[in-house]
């Protein structure tokens, strides 16, 4: 063995750099080629893509919720009523169901079911939320339920567009693959009676 061929021999080597080049790679095939730059590509559409989704998906939720929430504020109204019987049964709760009297704005008395505290007496009086119509109804949903709603939407919307850039790597990789493992195939075809005949001599 030669001083140039030793392994211990001295003289400049070629760089790390060099070495791992990806571009210099003679391994390196176009498909590899393309699935880094389809990775790059998803990377910096995740980049911008996700939170512009989930901030703009959010907003049209809270803008969408406030508007409930400004709708039912319109459209209901607390007003004070009086048990005119006892409670039956008790709800996982605690709460009792009992008929209740009030009198509208027109004048008109009202009388209805609803839930109160287990053990309120018969005439005390509860505040209880009516619509327009004189039902009783829940109260109407605050801003923080939009605030909420918002964060919520807008963080499955993130999942989601996460989920949707994960998937499209995936299947990306899958044809790929599928594709290699063709032309591997192929070219073994060609390769394995080569191979084969240098052991039948």
């Amino acid at each position: 063995m030669s001083a140039e061929d030793s392994p211990y021999a001295s003289g400049p080597h070629p760089s790390r750099q060099e070495h791992t080049s990806k571009e210099a790679n003679p391994l390196r095939r176009t498909s590899d080629r393309f699935e880094s730059w389809f990775r790059g590509f998803l990377i910096l559409a995740l980049v911008v893509g996700l939170p512009v989704a989930a901030l703009s998906t959010g907003l049209m939720a809270y803008d969408s919720s406030m508007r409930t929430v400004q709708a039912q504020s319109a459209e209901r109204q607390q007003v004070t009523a009086r048990l005119t019987s006892d409670g039956k049964g008790v709800t996982a709760s605690g709460k009792q169901q009992v008929r209740v009297r009030w009198t509208d704005d027109n004048g008109t008395v009202r009388t209805a079911t609803t839930l109160v505290k287990s053990g309120t007496p018969k005439g005390a009086t509860v505040r209880v939320w009516v619509d327009r119509d004189g039902t009783i109804t829940g109260p109407p949903n605050s801003e923080l339920n939009a605030r909420t709603t918002a964060w919520f939407v807008g963080g499955l919307a993130a999942l989601g567009v996460a989920g949707g850039f994960f998937a499209a790597g995936a299947g990306m990789h899958h044809l790929l693959d599928r594709r290699r493992y063709a032309q591997w195939e192929a070219e073994w075809d060609l390769v394995e009676p080569l191979w084969s005949a240098r052991f039948r001599r």
